[in-house]
C-alpha cells in the first residue's frame, strides 16, 4: 500500500502493507476484512486483506512477489482501509 514514490526509492527501506490471511476468524471482522478470491493478486487460495492491521515491513523481508490486485480488488481494499481509519 506504500506510495509508489517510496517503493521506487532504494534508500527507503520500509514498505506499508495490508496483511493477507486465510483465517476464518479474521474474515468475520466486518468491513475492515476484505475477502479476496483464490487467484486474485496471485493468491493460491482464498484470503482476507486485514485492513485493520496495516503495518510496515523492511523490504528485505519481501522475497517473492505473487502479483498485483485488479482495480476492483484494490478498490475493495481501499474501502476496508477507509473503514479501519475512519476516512470518509
Amino acid at each position: 500500500m506504500s506510495n509508489d514514490g517510496f517503493n521506487l526509492t532504494p534508500a527507503w527501506r520500509s514498505v506499508i502493507v495490508v496483511p493477507v490471511t486465510t483465517s476464518e476468524a479474521q474474515a468475520r471482522r466486518g468491513p475492515t476484512a476484505v475477502a479476496l478470491a483464490a487467484g486474485v493478486g496471485g493468491l493460491p487460495r482464498p484470503g482476507v486483506a486485514v485492513c485493520h492491521q496495516v503495518t510496515t515491513l523492511d523490504r528485505a523481508k519481501l522475497t517473492e512477489r505473487l502479483g498485483t490486485l485488479s482495480p476492483s480488488a484494490l478498490a475493495a481494499v481501499e474501502g476496508g482501509l477507509k473503514a479501519a481509519l475512519d476516512i470518509p
